[in-house]
């Protein structure tokens, strides 16, 4: 899931700011496509939460983790096909997809925002697992977790910085550039 919502899905989101230059319905194919393969990541890391949880005899949706993991995917879900009937196949008249894509873009960075929320506290939830089961607080994998936790903080800000920087900065009023020579 991790991969999948984060990493997967944080590409998906950057396409646009990447790959500027390119063909614009290169850039919404790509951008589509790789948000599909995170939502199919995710329902399969999901599958695989239930299979570990029902044969190791853990509950299933007892944790604040799992609550907001439901919900995500199931926003992300909705974000997608709404995506995709507006923007790509049938696709919405121009009016229509000039009103709803800063709502696309909102409601998409929300729900990775959210994404990226349920994934510290699933680090959170794993290491507190792991020192109720004699983990040392400062070992090796305690801070593997904690590191692994930041870098993806680190990477899921730098996402969403540059989703929302500006594309082209205009300058100022009345402000000449310094001349070259």
């Amino acid at each position: 899931m991790l991969i999948g919502y984060i990493i997967i899905g944080g590409e998906a989101i950057m396409v646009y700011r990447v790959l500027p230059t390119s063909n614009h319905e290169t850039n919404k194919l790509i951008h589509l496509v790789l948000h599909g393969i995170a939502l199919v990541l995710g329902a399969v890391g999901i599958y695989f939460a239930f299979k570990n949880h029902n044969e190791s005899g853990i509950a299933n949706l007892y944790s604040l983790h799992s609550w907001i993991g439901i919900g995500t995917i199931t926003l992300y879900g909705i974000q997608w096909i709404v995506g995709f009937v507006t923007f790509f196949f049938p696709g919405a008249a121009p009016n229509v997809k000039k009103g709803v894509l800063p709502w696309h873009i909102l409601f998409g960075l929300f729900v990775y925002i959210l994404a990226l929320a349920n994934a510290e506290l699933g680090f959170l939830e794993k290491l507190t697992f792991l020192e109720s089961s004699g983990l040392d607080k400062y070992g090796t994998e305690a801070f593997l977790v904690n590191f692994t936790a930041l870098v993806v903080v680190l990477f899921g800000a730098s996402v969403v910085v540059a989703a929302i920087a500006p594309v082209r900065l205009e300058e100022p009023q009345g402000y000449v550039p310094i001349p070259e020579n």
